[in-house]
């Protein structure tokens, strides 16, 4: 069981209505309950403005805890600050055996009910302590007023050791009168643009409002420097940064928000959501819980994204499935295994789609740049879009009229042509009769020594000799409908570059051939 000693002794334990959540007996402070004394050394009797007040809590958490452990803290009036600092032991675990890892998060009077309206802030492991006030809070925190009533520490024991994890919270109200809250202001959704033209995008960032180590400043700047139009916040289950990114936009970088809901198996990114879109992540796939918050991104005008589905780290392979996503991120930061794994199991939706007459399901790839030395637009998404506009964006990304590249020095022309003249590019459907000669034609720049692969429903049909090394080339294949459903290329390194071999450089979405 749980222990919850809150260093005054066991309370009792309350199981929440979702099994995978426990909450444990509340702290109460002395404007609360009556008893208590303000913090050693700080003037005044508890509750009076100037006041601290400093609770401590001590717990146990043993392995096969519930995901989320909530620890209510009762607020009286007249606060002006809740600060919460946290610690816990990591003890030595045998090989191949995961040890402690505890995240953190705040919830406020409107509670902790699924759906987030009590949402105050998270900031997962990447933080010590936090703090929330009217006029500020800690990056990964939304400021706002402290009012009276029940507030939740909320604890995320990612990983436990087989010793158990012990945590202690420290807990500190200041009393005093409210700052001035804080007025959001939101990036426009469209920047200047080039009207109807290809533009090169980084969907999944993360700031230091999650477990980023740069500003919003730094990461524009790095956009800018990678060649990017377009970029999309999305920090670990909080949109605390929306409100942070308005300056840093401009008539060549339009700035969309979102969010990556991480859960216990797999994480989405919520790709350009309304400014102050949230979007809760406490539930696993066996609750069947997905679909509402899937439908909530959609309502909310964003695209739901499964982020590096077969990464292996823990909770972060992909198991909700793909009937509400709009796309799939299948090359994620620098080229790795998981990664060819990601792009083999998309090729077989592909399959699967054409089979069925179903609706396909395009790639995508972002950096998931953190910190140093992490490259921002490595790699990126190269989109056909009517304009820079958050919707213009989305509904270039949602048709699939897109490539993934590598950098901005990749730049690819992918298209197929029938008898008469008849044309489809990335994305598009060449409707031509099942026996008609279909012309392939990949033109490329920026990819010295890379090798041209054409991909169909059956596998691999043609391996170019590699392009030479000025990076640019033309490969022509001829097919027919009836003998490829679709075609979609690869651009691969020689063997000897990077961690897998034959790693990307640029990919291409297919073009579908036949009625």
């Amino acid at each position: 069981m749980c222990e919850d000693t809150h260093g005054i002794g066991r309370r009792a334990l309350f199981v929440t209505g979702a099994a995978a959540a426990l909450t444990l007996g509340s702290v109460s402070f002395a404007a609360a309950d009556g008893q208590g004394q303000g913090t050693p050394g700080t003037p005044g009797t508890p509750g009076t403005p100037g006041t601290q007040e400093t609770k401590t809590v001590r717990g146990t958490l043993p392995p096969g805890c519930p995901d989320f452990v909530y620890v209510p803290v009762e607020v009286p009036a007249g606060v002006l600050e809740i600060k919460v600092a946290y610690t816990y032991d990591r003890p030595s675990v045998p090989a191949g055996t995961t040890g402690n890892a505890l995240d953190i998060g705040l919830f406020d009077q409107h509670g902790t009910e699924l759906g987030g309206k009590g949402f105050r802030g998270w900031s997962g492991g990447a933080r010590t302590e936090f703090f929330v006030r009217a006029d500020d809070a800690t990056p990964g925190y939304l400021p706002g007023p402290v009012h009276a009533g029940t507030w939740y520490v909320a604890l995320g024991p990612y990983t436990v050791a087989p010793q158990g994890l012990t945590y202690e919270l420290t807990i500190t109200l200041t009393y005093g009168e409210p700052g001035t809250p804080v007025r959001p202001v939101y990036p426009p959704s469209r920047a200047k643009g080039r009207g109807r033209d290809w533009y090169r995008g980084d969907c999944h960032l993360h700031s230091w409002y999650s477990d980023g180590r740069r500003t919003p400043a730094e990461i524009a700047a790095l956009a800018r420097a990678a060649g990017l139009d377009f970029i999309n916040s999305s920090d670990h289950n909080t949109h605390s940064s929306h409100a942070h990114w308005a300056d840093q936009a401009g008539d060549d970088l339009l700035i969309m928000l979102g969010e990556e809901i991480t859960t216990r198996n797999g994480h989405v990114v919520a790709l350009g959501t309304d400014p102050g879109t949230f979007v809760d992540w406490r539930y696993r796939a066996r609750d069947n819980r997905f679909g509402r918050f899937a439908r909530q991104i959609h309502k909310a005008g964003g695209l739901v994204v499964p982020a590096h589905p077969h990464a292996t780290c823990v909770g972060c392979a992909w198991k909700f499935g793909f009937g509400e996503a709009d796309a799939v991120e299948v090359w994620n930061g620098p080229y790795t295994p998981d990664d060819e794994v990601a792009l083999s199991a998309w090729d077989a939706t592909l399959v699967a789609s054409v089979r069925d007459n179903k609706q396909w399901l395009p790639a995508m790839g972002n950096s998931d740049a953190h910190r140093d030395p992490d490259p921002v637009g490595v790699p990126q998404t190269v989109v056909l879009a009517d304009d820079l506009s958050r919707e213009a964006i989305q509904e270039g990304l949602r048709a699939g009229r897109s490539y993934i590249a590598e950098s901005k020095n990749v730049q690819v022309s992918f298209t197929a042509t029938g008898g008469r003249g008849e044309q489809a590019g990335i994305g598009d459907r060449l409707e031509v009769a099942a026996d008609t000669p279909v012309t392939v034609r990949l033109e490329a720049s920026g990819v010295p020594r890379c090798t041209v692969r054409f991909i169909t429903d059956e596998g691999v049909l043609l391996t170019s000799d590699p392009l030479p090394v000025t990076g640019s080339g033309v490969v022509e294949w001829q097919t027919t409908p009836q003998y490829a459903a679709y075609v979609r290329a690869e651009l691969r390194h020689e063997t000897a570059a990077g961690p897998v071999p034959g790693a990307l450089a640029a990919l291409t979405n297919p073009i579908f051939l036949g009625r």
